[in-house]
């Protein structure tokens, strides 16, 4: 059974999103989300156990060898995305029980789940594939159903969110597929291992230069790197609450993790970093990213809102290490991407919980919170402090890697920025922490306690991330691992 994990941690999820069509039953399809997230985590958990000495797994879909048939590869590069994506679909499955009972009608509550299960085979399926033509088809699927989930949000504004996301996803994803085509073209395979080892014969033909750009572009706006942006603030502020915990935490992260294994893992950074300008490139908008968007959370009258411009900042950070292409780059990339899923995760899910009660996630509502919910308040107070980077916060640790990594590689300037980011977010978070506790509200609310599942979940999340900035030994070795892999492979 266990030779079969590979394939069974993306087709478990897939089972589960027309069973929960096809029984219309909310509890049940409920429970089948429940179900696959938590059997996601257990074979994505056996899979790192069983590649933690460096082994690599190779997995023929259908019996059909690579690089005729599609391959899956399980190594340390990977592991990281499948536990942290399996993880965050159980918090999201927990905190999912109460929230989206609140927020989705009754009707749709099966269609829901069902495009959960989707969006998180979609995704266990990009960080899982080692051929780039199915990663594309994970990639839409994820997509699709991302769309789906956004356009369910409680305001119609969600549905003109969920336009915006689409047009702007679909151009992404183009991009994608004419970089991926133009890769086959030149080579005739779409195996990743396979192409690795035949684009350095060619690396100055000029239509694989074009597929690395198409290839970039493609999934820069995937993960909302700047100025490709646009399409995030209204797909996470507007979308149902549990639907923003899961996003938040894992669609860009995945994205990015896609992007780096086919910056060092297929085209090679000697070609990426070396030939082409793609540092300077990445350096730049990087810088772009983390003042500019958290500027403008300064700015935001909405909690949502302000959280989904603040991974805008976070997103420019991750960029930040893995354009220095260096192992300490990406090893910060990647602590990262494991760090911020899990706070910004938090924030959503305490986000939710204001909503729930106060009808409103603007800071002018959030007035006294600090005393009508505490619980919740401390919870955003912890989580906020870990997008500063305060210690003993995961963003803490994270932040101090990426720093020695600019250090290492003499980009003052870019660690100046990175502080400037820090300086800035401390003010947006300064404006929740001063709406909650230092005002009072226009008339006395009368709030209820929120529903147990979603606490829980939230505290869950809070938790981890401050396990991860007190002890960071498991993330950090999981992203060392991860940056060995891919910075070996680019060598």
């Amino acid at each position: 059974m266990t030779d079969h994990l590979p394939a069974l941690q993306v087709v478990i999820p897939l089972l589960g999103a027309p069973l929960c069509v096809l029984l219309r039953n909310r509890t049940v399809a409920w429970l089948l989300f429940l179900t696959t997230a938590v059997a996601a985590l257990v074979c994505a958990s056996v899979l790192a156990w069983q590649v933690a000495g460096g082994e690599v797994i190779h997995y023929a879909m259908g019996g059909w060898e690579a690089p005729a048939g599609i391959e899956y590869v399980i190594d340390r590069a990977n592991v990281p995305v499948l536990i942290l994506v399996a993880a965050i679909g159980v918090a999201a499955a927990v905190y999912c029980r109460a929230s989206v009972a609140a927020e989705i009608e009754p009707s749709k509550v099966p269609l829901f789940y069902a495009c959960l299960c989707l969006n998180l085979t979609g995704l266990l399926g990009i960080a899982a594939t080692g051929d780039a033509f199915n990663a594309f088809v994970f990639l839409e699927i994820t997509s699709l159903s991302s769309y789906a989930l956004v356009a369910m949000g409680r305001r119609r504004r969600a549905l003109l969110s969920a336009f915006q996301y689409l047009i702007v996803g679909t151009i992404g994803a183009t991009f994608v597929l004419i970089g991926i085509g133009l890769a086959y073209a030149v080579t005739g395979t779409l195996n990743m291992a396979d192409l690795a080892q035949r684009l350095p014969d060619i690396y100055g033909n000029r239509a694989l230069s074009a597929a690395v750009v198409f290839v970039f572009v493609g999934l820069a706006i995937k993960m909302a790197l700047f100025p490709l942006h646009g399409w995030l603030p209204g797909a996470y502020a507007e979308s149902p609450s549990a639907v923003s915990v899961f996003l938040s935490a894992t669609n860009t992260k995945v994205a990015i993790y896609l992007l780096l294994r086919f910056a060092f893992g297929v085209f090679g950074a000697a070609l990426v970093f070396g030939r082409m300008p793609m540092t300077d490139v990445g350096l730049v908008l990087a810088c772009l990213g983390m003042l500019v968007a958290s500027a403008v959370a300064c700015f935001q009258s909405d909690f949502k809102y302000l959280l989904a411009w603040s991974s805008i900042a976070q997103v420019g950070y991750i960029a930040a290490g893995f354009s220095l292409a260096t192992a300490d780059g990406v090893t910060a990339a990647y602590l990262h991407v494991i760090n911020h899923a899990v706070i910004k995760g938090a924030l959503f899910a305490a986000a939710g919980i204001v909503v729930l009660r106060l009808g409103s996630a603007r800071l002018s509502d959030m007035a006294g919170m600090g005393r009508t919910m505490p619980w919740t308040f401390a919870a955003i107070v912890l989580s906020g402090l870990g997008l500063v980077g305060v210690p003993p916060t995961a963003g803490f640790v994270s932040k101090w890697v990426l720093a020695e990594a600019l250090i290492a590689d003499g980009r003052w300037a870019v660690l100046a920025v990175l502080l400037v980011s820090s300086l800035l977010s401390l003010v947006y978070v300064g404006r929740v922490i001063e709406a909650g506790w230092f005002r009072r509200p226009a008339e006395p609310v009368a709030v209820a306690r929120p529903p147990l599942s979603m606490t829980a979940a939230t505290w869950a999340l809070v938790i981890v991330s401050l396990v991860f900035g007190i002890a960071p030994e498991w993330p950090m070795s999981l992203a060392e691992g991860a940056s060995s892999v891919l910075v070996g492979v680019a060598k």
